[in-house]
C-alpha cells in the first residue's frame, strides 16, 4: 500500500529562496514548536514546508534569507527524498480495497500505530519522535491539517505542547479557518501568498526548464504548478488541441474526445480546459463548464469512459455553438 508519508520529493531544484525568500528569514528564526502556513492550493506551502525543515537541520552555510545550503548532508537526504529527520503526514489517498478516498481525513491511525487497522501509515507520528534526531531536529509536516480528525489532532496536541527532543510541526493548510481552533492557536501563523510572475520564470530557468508563457500564466502565481510542469504543459496543449478540434466537424471531435480520454488527468485537465476556454465568451463558457462538471460527475459514478468522454465533446459542440 501507498504510504502516505513519503515522497520527500516534488521539483527540488527550484529555489526555495526564489519563490520565499522573504518568508525563510521568517521561518528560520522560529523557535516555536508549531508553524501553521496557509495559503491557496498550489501556491508553494509543501514546497515551503520542506524548506523549512532543511533549514532547521541544515549544517553548512546558509544563503541571504536564511535558507539552508542544499549542499550537507541533511540537505542531499532531504533532495533524495529520504531524511531520517522528516516525516510528511497526508490524507489517505485510498481505502483499504485500494480505491480512491471518497473522504479526505488524517486519521488517528497517522498518529498512533495501534490505532491504524488497515497499515495505510508505514511511519506514525508517535513512534518516529521517539527517536532522536540524526541531525539537528525532528520535523513532521502535516500537509493538510485541516483534514485532522478530531481523535488525531487530539493526540497531536499532546505532542505540540511538549514535542520530544525539541521537534518542530509544520501544519499545511488553504484556509486558517478550517482547521481546528486548537491546533490554530498553538502554531505560529504565516500565510504564503502567489509568487510574481518573473519569480516563476527565474525559478524555472534556475531549475533548467525553459520558462513557457502558457505555463507561467497558468500557473498564475502558484509556485506549486512548476513541480508538475511536465504534466501541466501536456495538459495544455490537450485541451488546446481539443478545443480547436471541436471547431473542426463532428468526426475530428469525435476522434480528439477519444485522444482525451486516454491521456485524462483528473488532477490537471479540467483546469487545463477552463484556461483554453478563458477567452470565450460568459455564456458560452457557462455551458462548458456545466458540460465539464457533467463529465466529471460521471467519471465519479464509474460510468463508461469512453462513452462519457463522446457525450462530453457533443455537448461541447452545443455549448460553443459548433453542432
Amino acid at each position: 500500500m501507498t504510504d502516505p508519508a513519503s515522497p520527500l520529493g516534488g521539483l527540488p531544484a527550484l529555489s526555495a529562496a526564489t519563490l520565499h525568500g522573504p518568508l525563510l528569514e521568517q521561518t528560520g528564526a522560529f523557535r516555536g514548536n508549531a508553524l501553521l502556513l496557509t495559503g491557496p492550493a498550489r501556491v508553494g506551502r509543501r514546497a515551503l514546508a520542506l524548506a523549512v525543515a532543511a533549514q532547521h537541520n541544515c549544517s553548512g552555510v546558509r544563503g541571504m534569507y536564511g535558507e539552508a545550503c542544499g549542499t550537507c548532508p541533511s540537505c542531499r537526504a532531504l533532495a533524495a527524498g529520504g531524511h531520517p529527520d522528516v516525516l510528511l503526514v497526508e490524507p489517505r489517498a485510498t481505502t483499504t480495497t485500494g480505491k480512491a478516498a471518497r473522504r479526505r481525513i488524517i486519521p488517528i491511525g497517522a498518529v498512533l500505530e495501534g490505532r491504524d487497522k488497515g497499515r495505510d501509515y508505514e511511519v506514525h507520528v508517535y513512534e518516529f519522535l521517539e527517536v532522536r534526531p540524526t541531525f539537528r531536529r525532528r520535523v513532521v509536516v502535516v500537509n493538510g491539517a485541516e483534514f485532522l480528525g478530531q481523535e488525531a489532532a487530539n493526540a497531536l496536541l499532546k505532542l505540540v505542547e511538549e514535542p520530544p527532543h525539541g521537534a518542530l510541526f509544520v501544519f499545511i493548510a488553504e484556509d486558517v479557518r478550517s482547521v481546528l481552533p486548537t491546533i490554530v492557536s498553538r502554531s505560529g501563523r504565516l500565510s504564503v501568498p502567489p509568487v510574481a510572475d518573473r519569480a516563476l520564470e527565474f525559478a524555472l530557468a534556475q531549475a533548467g526548464v525553459s520558462p513557457d508563457p502558457h505555463l507561467v500564466a497558468f500557473a498564475a502565481g502558484r509556485a506549486g504548478v512548476l513541480a508538475e510542469h511536465v504534466t501541466v504543459l501536456a495538459a495544455l496543449a490537450g485541451a488546446a488541441d481539443f478545443t480547436r478540434a471541436l471547431e473542426e466537424g463532428l468526426l475530428p471531435a469525435l476522434d480528439a474526445a477519444s485522444a482525451l480520454e486516454k491521456h485524462w488527468d483528473a488532477a490537471w485537465h479540467p483546469e487545463a480546459l477552463r484556461f483554453a476556454w478563458r477567452y470565450l465568451p460568459p455564456p458560452a463558457r457557462a455551458r462548458a463548464d456545466t458540460a465539464l462538471e457533467a463529465l466529471q460527475e460521471a467519471l465519479e459514478a464509474y460510468a463508461n469512459p469512453a462513452l462519457s468522454f463522446q457525450v462530453f465533446a457533443l455537448r461541447l459542440r452545443e455549448a460553443l455553438g459548433s453542432a
